[in-house]
């Protein structure tokens, strides 16, 4: 009940500077994980609806892997393993870069494209079977009437739950804190150590976190409206 609050020691000077810090970290890690993530989820979709069954199988192995263990103990894996399971020339890359946020996109990617692999799938199944034939009596093939044809459609029927994996990789992203990473959770935790003023430091950080969730939100739905309803249409 003794408790002073004191807004202004938060908001400016060092500590403002480590927010903005903390912002760009997060706004970063959430954009090339959402990329990559909608890239490698497309990918094993398409794998999983292939005649190949070695391409089907791994895919769904993938998915079975990745959806059924926390994301917490994926971000441990390839923050301590993954000299183990990758390249010594990608190790080498990442350390040479900056190995926890890279260590943080992998963790993040990997995790979410294998939910966004099943929105995909799911928009696919949506779409009426004969327009693959169609598509393949025309003379294209499997991963052009993919490209041309199933997924322009399957993309437009899947951009309510796509925000909403977009978003869960923005609130994810918090916690790869854990292995290092000065996103806006981890700023906001070091200032809260620094000056016992927690409460102001995480409303500031919660109001950042749902202005860029707010802001993905109104980017998907006018990208739905303006770009993908006028190729339906």
């Amino acid at each position: 009940m003794n408790y002073q609050f004191d807004w202004h020691l938060v908001m400016s000077g060092e500590y403002a500077q480590w927010l903005r810090e903390g912002f760009v970290t997060t706004l970063e890690i959430s954009a090339v994980s959402i990329v990559l993530a909608i890239f490698l989820g497309t990918v094993i979709a398409v794998f999983r609806l292939s005649k190949v069954k070695p391409l089907e199988w791994i895919s769904m192995a993938y998915t079975e892997f990745f959806r059924n263990t926390p994301l917490l103990v994926q971000i441990f894996f390839w923050y301590f393993g993954s000299e183990a399971v990758l390249p010594t020339s990608v190790n080498e890359w990442l350390y040479a870069q900056d190995f926890e946020f890279w260590a943080g996109v992998i963790s993040l990617t990997v995790y979410s494209s294998a939910f966004v692999a099943e929105e995909i799938r799911s928009g696919i199944f949506s779409i009426p079977k004969t327009q693959l034939e169609a598509s393949r009596a025309a003379g294209l093939s499997f991963l052009q009437s993919m490209g041309y044809v199933i997924l322009p459609q399957a993309f437009r029927i899947i951009i309510p739950p796509l925000i909403s994996q977009c978003l869960n990789i923005i609130k994810n992203s918090s916690l790869v804190m854990t292995i290092g990473v000065a996103e806006l959770t981890y700023m906001a935790r070091q200032i809260e150590s620094y000056t016992f003023h927690g409460f102001e430091a995480f409303t500031i950080s919660t109001c950042l976190y749902i202005m860029i969730s707010l802001v993905v939100s109104v980017c998907m739905n006018v990208y739905d409206k303006k770009v993908l309803r006028s190729m339906h249409y």
